[in-house]
């Protein structure tokens, strides 16, 4: 691996010293769940919001209200500690996986951001920031430094996609190599990774009530860098964002270019994260105004035409094409002709979902859960589609969730439409990997999810089928199979996301209070969906 500008220095371990003796707020979390379904449950009377805690080698959280610790969530604290990685001594992140027993580690020993969210969750919920705000510092660092792929210069708002520490014992000197893409396979720069990192700082303000990491030079600086790129003008006709295929979680090309269901959802819930911590001096307030124009142009767009439930199916199934002029029903000439045989039969009437991808006379009509998860959290969803996604995923259990809970897409591409969308990839064959494999750390996602909805007896259910396998699999990171029933040809063991996304999962439910740090309620100045006499024209 190429280090570019690696090397970190005692500066910059200075630097991480200095800004963790800020001092904290107490800002009390808003809750936003339904508490009247737990209570129907039994599972807790009243909800308390976690303070004080200090607890750094036993969960704090398992022996609150009537839940009765399973005996996986032990062995995943003692799995998910020994994941940790250090520099000079303090916890930057978590590696991907250390399962000892494969013969490849790739890059499955560095500390990817993505990888990294569920991790922190787990470690604020348990009291422990720390870690989580010195994985912030050092990637916000990271950042600030020249990144060239070939001859090429990379925006300078671009986040690492991972990176390791080099330990030298003889020089007792540790250096800091990242990959911004000119490592990966594909050599795509990972367009989620900013996003993920503000939602991140976001989560750790909620949780600690500590505004002043948020407040830094530093911190403000990345953000803006980072909003700097996502909102740049261009040719664009669409307040979507353009991306390549393997730019986010599914990181391999399976015909997700375009406009992405999962990017414009973590766009949406970046942006809203950001207008809650920039700071009000004249570069902030340029930034919000921005960021207001962008967010009810994408947020009409979203539920305007990525949302598919049996009426606007059916309308789609009726479009007349070549349609010319503003007063266009079908505005990006789609052929009802190229709409896939399977999803007439997979649509209930009762239920939706936002569609994966929307572009000009292309419809990607795959259910990605990630991006319709992050789509509820962010609010992108209104309370009436996340209700409709929340009853497709009660009606399709079987497709969407099956034996191992979390299908990544459904459904499988295969045979001829394989070798075209995938180029033949055999990491992707069907019902494999990103191809409809089940991923577990998406568990922690659809839990939110639920808990937001007040459906958390699908979480409840989700989470009993998680605890049947996980463990004695050795904690895969994905399973393959049409139901999810085999552990994957090519999965990790010990995947480090697979164990936070269970420790996460159990704690929210435990403890739903913790929704406060990583959902967004609905923006009442954003307009609903209306009908318009005007549109873009394809």
């Amino acid at each position: 691996m190429e280090a570019v500008n690696s090397s970190s220095s005692i500066s910059e371990l200075d630097d991480i010293s200095r800004l963790l003796d800020r001092p904290r707020l107490n800002i009390e979390r808003k809750r936003s769940f339904d508490e009247r379904s737990f209570s129907e449950m039994g599972i807790f009377e009243t909800v308390n919001s976690p303070g004080g805690r200090s607890g750094l080698e036993t969960p704090v959280s398992s022996d609150r209200n009537s839940f009765e610790p399973h005996p996986m969530v032990a062995e995943a604290w003692d799995a998910l500690r020994r994941s940790l990685v250090y520099l000079r001594g303090q916890p930057v992140g978590t590696v991907a996986a250390y399962d000892h027993a494969s013969e490849e580690v790739l890059n499955y020993d560095q500390v990817f951001v993505r990888d990294f969210v569920p991790s922190a969750l787990a470690f604020l919920m348990n009291g422990e920031p720390d870690i989580v705000k010195n994985f912030l510092l050092k990637t916000i660092q990271i950042q600030g430094r020249e990144k060239k792929i070939d001859r090429f210069k990379l925006g300078e708002g671009a986040m690492p996609a991972s990176f390791k520490i080099l330990h030298d014992p003889i020089k007792k000197t540790d250096t800091v190599i990242a990959d911004f893409g000119e490592s990966a396979i594909g050599r795509v720069a990972p367009v989620e990774s900013g996003f993920w990192w503000i939602v991140l700082l976001r989560a750790y303000t909620k949780s600690t009530g500590d505004t002043s990491l948020a407040d830094t030079t530093e911190c403000q600086k990345g953000m803006r860098l980072i909003l700097s790129l996502c909102l740049s003008e261009g040719f664009d006709t669409f307040p979507t964002l353009l991306c390549a295929d393997g730019c986010s979680m599914v990181d391999r090309r399976m015909g997700v270019y375009g406009y992405p269901i999962e990017i414009q959802a973590l766009f949406f819930m970046a942006l809203r994260s950001a207008m809650s911590m920039l700071k009000h001096d004249t570069e902030g307030k340029e930034f919000m105004e921005r960021i207001v124009k962008r967010l009810h142009a994408l947020s009409f767009h979203m539920r305007s035409y990525f949302w598919l439930d049996f009426q606007q199916l059916n309308d789609i199934y009726r479009y007349k094409t070549e349609e010319y002029s503003h007063t266009a029903v079908n505005k990006f000439n789609v052929i009802p002709d190229s709409i896939p045989e399977w999803v007439f039969d997979f649509m209930p009437l009762r239920g939706g979902y936002f569609i994966g991808n929307v572009s000009p006379a292309r419809m990607d009509f795959r259910w990605f859960a990630l991006g319709n998860c992050v789509a509820i959290l962010g609010s992108l969803a209104t309370p009436e589609q996340s209700a409709a996604i929340m009853d497709l995923i009660e009606e399709r259990w079987e497709e969407l969730v099956g034996e191992m809970p979390v299908k990544i897409c459904h459904p499988a591409i295969e045979s001829h439409e394989w070798r075209i969308v995938t180029g033949c990839d055999p990491k992707n064959t069907r019902w494999s990997y990103h191809n409809g494999g089940s991923w577990p750390v998406l568990l922690w996602l659809l839990t939110a999810a639920c808990i937001k909805t007040g459906r958390p007896q699908i979480a409840k259910r989700a989470i009993d089928l998680t605890e049947a396998r996980l463990l004695k699999d050795g904690w895969p990171e994905y399973y393959d199979g049409k139901s999810g029933r085999f552990i994957g040809k090519q999965a990790r063991k010990f995947q480090t996301w697979s164990i936070a996304g269970y420790l996460v999962a159990k704690m929210l439910l435990e403890d739903p209070s913790h929704l406060g740090m990583i959902s967004l309620e609905e923006d009442k100045q954003i307009k609903p969906v209306i009908k318009r006499s005007y549109s873009w024209t394809c």
